[in-house]
């Protein structure tokens, strides 16, 4: 035991890309290492928004963090959320007042949803970092449909099928498109009083065009092949007001929607500023060469975190996978160099591109000056997301589920449990007098036989 508590101790914040990379990078070598994550899993975040919009169930993207780790006995997992961190005494503080010291602490915690001064609009736009907020996302989806198959007030109808996604990056994108997709495409024929393809998909981007760290002519293709699905792109135009009933662009202009979206900002996690380092205005550390805090070798942050900035034009490096496993990898074998008597090497990120899918047969990639769109982007952004993915069975899992899509249009993970009242507000609440009674009578469109009238009824989000 006294050999084993004579190890230095690296204590890893996040089991990220880039917190994983670093554990791996250390497993088996002659250090301990603790790897705190308040989910008990890794998530594969690139396909979160499937899981939001019913294409794939939240486990084929996630896998236990014990699993994943437990070929290495010098690698221990906390599920736990670090509170404090105090770079003079070198402790990190849990929840529940646990210490833990540490010879070395990697800060991999990623972003957060930034809602620009008002938090209140959380409440009514949810964003999508993790499986719950995902589940969340899914769950008023679907349950707009079932509320609009129910109102017989067509303003009321109307609010239910508008869909409003705020910003215009890849998140925004990919959930834009998704939605489109599942109100042309997979609810096709499921329901009486409504035509899901009637449905409103409002993409709100406050740049002058989508994808801004494209070249412009994908730029310009992403938002062609948007609209090509449906989807309303809005670009410069902002956000000025979010409520339960809609949203407010501009100069007041109002678009009622009961779903509202949001992938319009991010910022570093509250950790950062407890690191004693110089941040920018997203709360992302300005590292050294070598990822590590100015003047503190030992505490070192990865991925999203760091402020660092590309040969070609000064920019922060993006926030993207790629960064965090390089990152992370790089820092874990720099502790190993420090333990051997050698200096550190510096970050040479390897940029492999930019790649992002608006739907079926709709991507854009930009990798080492080439530029693709269409069916072969598509088909590149499969491939290298299936390569990625963590575990056989997770990449099997997912296989399936895209072949089968492909193949029925129809989306698997459609399924929500238990009463809506008992998951707390929900879209049916923000239009509670918009529902019939019993004795009322619901009235079909024309050409659309008449439902039944409905009894009790129940949906809600299953948790991860």
């Amino acid at each position: 035991m006294g050999q084993h508590e004579e190890r230095p101790h690296v204590v890893i914040l996040g089991g990220g890309f880039g917190g994983l990379a670093a554990a791996r990078a250390l497993g088996g070598a002659p250090v301990r290492v603790t790897l705190v994550d308040r989910s008990n899993h890794h998530l594969f975040q690139p396909l979160l928004y499937q899981v939001a919009t019913a294409l794939l169930p939240a486990p084929d993207i996630a896998a236990p963090l014990r699993s994943l780790l437990s070929t290495h006995d010098n690698v221990r997992v906390l599920l736990a959320e670090a509170q404090h961190v105090d770079v003079d005494e070198r402790v990190v503080v849990l929840d529940h007042q646990e210490r833990l010291e540490y010879d070395f602490l990697i800060v991999a915690t990623g972003l957060k949803h930034d809602y620009f001064g008002h938090p209140e609009w959380e409440r009514h736009a949810p964003g999508l970092k993790t499986l719950y907020e995902a589940l969340e996302i899914r769950k008023r989806v679907l349950l707009a449909f079932e509320a609009a198959e129910r109102v017989t007030d067509p303003d009321q109808k109307r609010a239910f099928l508008t869909f409003v996604v705020v910003g215009g990056g890849a998140t925004g994108v990919e959930l834009a498109g998704q939605l489109s997709e599942i109100s042309r495409t997979a609810l096709r024929g499921d329901f009486r009083t409504i035509d899901p393809s009637s449905a409103r998909v409002v993409l709100v981007e406050g740049a002058d065009r989508i994808f801004r760290d494209y070249h412009p002519s994908l730029s310009a293709r992403a938002q062609r092949d948007l609209e090509s699905l449906g989807v309303e792109v809005r670009t410069s135009a902002f956000v000025t007001e979010i409520d339960g009933e809609g949203v407010t662009i501009d100069e007041g202009q109002r678009i009622e929607a009961n779903t509202v979206l949001w992938a319009a900002g991010v910022r570093a996690s509250s950790i950062t500023g407890q690191l004693d380092a110089e941040l920018d205005a997203m709360g992302r550390v300005k590292v050294t060469p070598y990822c590590t805090v100015p003047g503190r070798d030992e505490v070192a942050v990865l991925g999203d975190l760091i402020h660092y900035p590309r040969k070609k034009d000064g920019q922060p490096l993006p926030a993207v996978a790629q960064v965090a496993l390089q990152s992370g990898d790089l820092v874990a074998r720099n502790i190993l160099r420090c333990l051997r008597g050698e200096g550190p090497k510096p970050f040479a990120y390897f940029d492999k591109g930019l790649m992002a899918t608006i739907g079926r047969n709709r991507a854009i990639v930009e990798s080492w000056g080439i530029k693709m769109s269409g069916r072969p982007a598509w088909l590149v952004w499969l491939l290298i997301h299936l390569a990625f993915l963590v575990g056989f069975r997770n990449r099997f899992a997912v296989l399936f589920q895209w072949l089968w899509a492909y193949i029925t249009n129809k989306r698997a993970s459609r399924v929500l449990f238990s009463h809506p009242k008992e998951q707390g507000p929900t879209v049916l609440e923000h239009r509670a007098s918009a529902l019939p009674t019993a004795a009322e009578k619901v009235t079909a469109p024309a050409g659309v036989p008449a439902a039944r009238p409905s009894g009790a009824w129940a949906w809600s989000r299953s948790d991860d």
